[in-house]
């Protein structure tokens, strides 16, 4: 099987990662735009049956790839966002990275192969991912609803690989 999808999350803690983010995620972005790799390379959620893979998105880590914001612990509401808000510069480092990513993995630009943690729940109801929260809000990108921010960042994307160099 190959890698078919990425999957976006925000950590829900601080801005830099800890160590169980390296355990749950391929890359994870720091609030100043530093990207982190995990403990698990992508290739090892190809098969997930040995036990060895990032464990980012419950029904669904099979084929996909985590990529995670690192950030939002307190966040209660768009009006209650906690200390550790995304950051502009950490979400358009991840846009970009994504990018990268699906150049390299050759994943198009979907809403079924690049969406948010919160999508992925709603589109598979029946696994332990519906009802997530993340991404449901965008710190630096507050006029983005709810219902839009799977296609703004997909947007977002799509801009980044065609405007990447080589």
């Amino acid at each position: 099987m190959n890698l078919k999808r990425i999957i976006i999350h925000w950590t829900a803690g601080k801005n830099v990662p800890n160590a169980t983010d390296k355990e749950h995620y391929h890359f994870m972005i720091g609030g100043n735009g530093q990207i982190y790799e995990g403990k698990f390379k992508p290739e090892d959620n190809e098969n997930c049956i040995d036990g060895r893979y990032a464990m980012h998105t419950g029904g669904g880590n099979t084929g996909s790839i985590g990529v995670a914001l690192c950030g939002m612990l307190g966040f209660i509401d768009k009006r209650r966002v906690g200390n550790h808000p995304l950051t502009k510069m950490q979400c358009e480092a991840a846009f970009k990275h994504v990018a990268g990513l699906c150049k390299k993995y050759n994943i198009p630009v979907t809403p079924e192969t690049v969406l948010t943690h919160k999508e992925f729940g709603y589109s598979h109801p029946k696994t332990i991912s519906y009802g997530k929260i993340d991404i449901c809000f965008l710190s630096p990108y507050q006029e983005i609803t709810v219902d839009k921010i799977g296609d703004f960042i997909r947007n977002k994307v799509e801009w980044y690989l065609q405007n990447l160099s080589g």
